[in-house]
């Protein structure tokens, strides 16, 4: 059984996903299927996420399970590498997967990511040191990486 759960947050409203007692989604446009509840693992990625936010965490401690293809998950595992404070670009991200010339694909992967922030989606940049795509919107992706200190170009 899916439940889901919104809370209002410094980025607005989000919306945690679970399902068999993982985190499927951490989103800020979810289209509500299943059970509105607030469940023990979504109201603990909720207090993480307002931990992060206050900048008293910087690493996350939840049972995730994303749903996506096997070269999605891999973006996404490689995502979870890049450290709090610290960015990589696409490219860096394709390398790291083994996969150097897939940079648009990993481009795409990355704005499937259902998990907002805890897989840290805002940390890829472009080549260039610029922001680029955010599927919850640049501003919000500037503000989480100024939340993290990172130094970036407009």
């Amino acid at each position: 059984m899916q439940c889901y759960y919104q809370y209002d947050t410094i980025l607005g409203s989000i919306t945690f996903v679970e399902e068999g007692g993982t985190l499927v989604a951490i989103t800020t446009h979810y289209s509500c299927e299943g059970v509105e509840q607030e469940t023990p693992l979504i109201q603990k990625a909720f207090l993480q996420l307002s931990e992060y936010f206050r900048g008293e965490r910087r690493k996350f401690d939840l049972s995730l399970n994303p749903r996506g293809t096997v070269f999605q998950k891999q973006v996404w595992k490689a995502l979870l590498e890049i450290p709090y404070g610290e960015t990589r670009s696409y490219k860096q991200i394709a390398e790291a997967i083994g996969n150097p010339k897939a940079v648009r694909a990993v481009g795409m992967a990355n704005n499937r990511n259902p998990l907002l922030i805890v897989v840290p989606c805002h940390r890829v940049i472009g080549a260039n040191g610029k922001l680029v795509g955010y599927g919850a919107g640049l501003d919000k992706k500037e503000f989480l990486l100024r939340l993290e200190k990172v130094s970036i170009s407009k």
